[in-house]
């Protein structure tokens, strides 16, 4: 992809996250999903990336802010993780449209197993199966190259990995022909949207890939050189200080006028991201909108 094109306005709405502030009336939940409404001209298209793992909640979520879940056009799942994927069959069904596109890295359904403290599974659920996504009402699509969601808005696709400091902590592990091996998570996928007259809005599930290969990426791949903001969870709960440090060093390279961040980052990364971005950083909540 050469050059991706311009939405005239991009809003995005938190539906589901880790924390509400104090006399919230929404649910909270270890998850995250949030709603996407690109504007391009006379066109909006509502993409939801992710549904967190509680459905009833962000059902009511939406309940509370007026959003009928018949106006999703598109579902886009970052990774496989339970707390990304579970319960999206039932969102489909409460639509009560046919036509939901489901958009997804093509090894997204594969086993997958965390080992640490014990072995469970963690990846997609029995109940959210692809049959179970199609029988409700989901047109998949799985693809491992960036892929248009609407002019102006496009998947990363695979993102390749380059840093030395941005290695998948997590304990995970899959089977493949058989075979029983470490999982490096190449099926994070992040989104990326371009607003006219002020550069890419990078939107994240987890940042498995690491952030700063996810920002890189979508710089790469989009043609563009300019990152307005970054949106999602960066997956630096349990990182070390270094790791911490290094992320943060190269966000600030990239120099984006924003970033909102929350889910998976951690408290700790939390703090540094405010203490080097200050005003340009917040900390995400559910019921949290904002207009680019």
């Amino acid at each position: 992809m050469d050059k991706i094109a311009s939405l005239d306005s991009l809003k995005v709405t938190v539906l589901a996250e880790d924390s509400v502030l104090y006399e919230s009336p929404y649910l909270g939940q270890h998850g995250i999903s949030l709603l996407l409404e690109g504007t391009s001209g006379k066109n909006t298209k509502r993409i939801l990336v992710d549904v967190g793992q509680n459905s009833q909640a962000l059902l009511y979520n939406m309940k509370l802010m007026d959003i009928s879940p018949a106006t999703i056009d598109t579902i886009v799942l970052t990774h496989c993780h339970y707390d990304h994927t579970q319960g999206i069959a039932n969102v489909i069904r409460k639509t009560g449209r046919s036509d939901v596109a489901v958009v997804a890295h093509t090894d997204i359904f594969r086993p997958h197993f965390i080992t640490k403290p014990y072995l469970r599974h963690v990846g997609i659920m029995p109940g959210d199966s692809r049959d179970e996504i199609e029988k409700a009402g989901g047109c998949i699509s799985l693809c491992k190259d960036p892929f248009t969601l609407m002019p102006g808005i496009t998947t990363t696709g695979e993102v390749k990995r380059e840093t030395d400091f941005e290695e998948v902590e997590l304990a995970l592990e899959t089977i493949e022909n058989g075979v029983y091996k470490k999982d490096l998570m190449l099926d994070d996928i992040s989104v990326i949207a371009k607003v006219k007259g002020k550069g890419l809005v990078i939107i994240t599930g987890c940042s498995h890939a690491g952030i700063v290969n996810i920002a890189r990426h979508s710089l790469r791949v989009t043609g563009d050189d300019r990152i307005e903001g970054i949106a999602g969870g960066l997956h630096l709960v349990d990182a070390s200080q270094h790791r911490v440090k290094r992320t943060i060093e190269e966000l600030a390279r990239l120099a984006p006028a924003w970033i909102y961040a929350g889910h998976c980052t951690g408290f700790e990364a939390q703090v540094e991201l405010y203490l080097a971005f200050k005003e340009r950083f917040a900390p995400l909540h559910t019921g949290m909108q904002f207009t680019i």
